[in-house]
């Protein structure tokens, strides 16, 4: 069954810096921040609406929850919890900073029915958290989890692809890293440059370079490939689409259907290794689950285009039996 959340934003508030990437306004559409009574009337409207409410947690989401003024962060997690338990919603789920989790806020946590927490990581290399002013280290995100994971909360990881002073490398390595934590989920969000944040200026600059979009888009199809075979579920991949990002963006991957890219692209990869193994022929019908055409196809078709280049017609048809990504080549005719 299909999780959701009933997302409120906390624009910004309880960080104690200025992350390079920062525009949180931007990234969360929110100019005012909620109060109790508005999270009950967004809690109220969803117990009308939302069917599968076993499977749906209230979600805080924006900014640094643990980090802000603790009485307005009771408020609203007393709010919220009203709307939790028996005929109620699954629970309520955060995210915040790994600098800001202990025992004592665990405990806290789970009194008023915190069931998930989210961790911004962002890269596991001290290097690159130094350079984007991230205020914490890799091993504040290795205890945090671990203490997230000990107290029986399910944990999730944020991470950021292309961000200041990374490499591809390490890119991995953050991969490698998060996975060794085991979180029961992951969000991967590629950098957008936006106004009015220190990597726009540094973008503007000159300092920083971004990877290519094809680049990034292949680094994003070998993490989520990863992550999904080691049972990790990636429930996001680049921002939410909106309006502001896209006014503000002055470069970085945002695109409202890259995931589907990705994906698209782990098809891309696929096809090309099972063509390979029949390198006489340049006409194949390719089988793929059936659930699976459009991303098999790519993103407006761009993986027929590919191979067309290439001088390889591919036909992509229906097989219910193949699993996801997986791919059945036969000669076409």
């Amino acid at each position: 069954m299909k999780h959701n959340n009933i997302a409120i934003f906390v624009p910004h508030l309880g960080c104690p810096n200025m992350c390079s990437f920062c525009n949180q306004h931007s990234i969360s559409g929110e100019e005012t921040l909620p109060s109790a009574e508005r999270v009950k009337q967004i809690c109220e409207q969803a117990m009308r609406e939302v069917s599968n409410r076993s499977n749906t947690e209230i979600a805080f989401f924006g900014g640094s929850f643990t980090a802000i003024e603790r009485g307005y962060m009771l408020e609203l997690l007393g709010a919220a919890n009203e709307f939790v338990g028996k005929d109620g919603f699954k629970g309520i789920r955060i995210s915040t900073r790994p600098d800001y989790i202990d025992e004592e806020v665990l405990a806290l946590l789970r009194s008023f029915g915190v069931t998930a927490i989210e961790l911004g990581a962002q890269s596991m290399v001290d290097k690159v958290l130094f350079a984007n002013n991230r205020g914490h280290s890799a091993e504040d995100i290795m205890n945090a989890s671990r203490l997230i994971n000990e107290n029986g909360f399910e944990l999730g990881l944020q991470m950021m692809v292309g961000l200041y002073k990374s490499t591809i490398e390490y890119e991995y390595e953050t991969m490698r890293e998060i996975a060794r934590l085991s979180p029961e989920t992951v969000r991967i969000y590629p950098v957008a440059v936006l106004g009015g944040t220190r990597l726009g200026e540094l973008y503007q600059k000159g300092d920083y370079t971004l990877y290519s979009f094809d680049e990034v888009v292949g680094i994003c199809a070998e993490m989520l490939t990863f992550f999904e075979e080691n049972g990790i579920r990636i429930i996001r991949m680049g921002l939410h689409a909106s309006e502001i990002i896209e006014s503000e963006m002055m470069g970085g991957f945002y695109h409202p259907a890259f995931k589907e890219i990705v994906e698209s692209r782990i098809y891309r990869n696929n096809i090309t290794e099972a063509t390979n193994s029949h390198p006489s022929r340049d006409n194949y019908n390719i089988y793929v689950n059936s659930n699976c055409i459009s991303k098999a196809l790519g993103h407006k078709k761009s993986n027929v285009i590919y191979f067309n280049e290439k001088g390889i017609s591919i036909k992509i048809k229906s097989d219910s039996k193949l699993k996801k990504y997986e791919c059945k080549l036969e000669d076409g005719y």
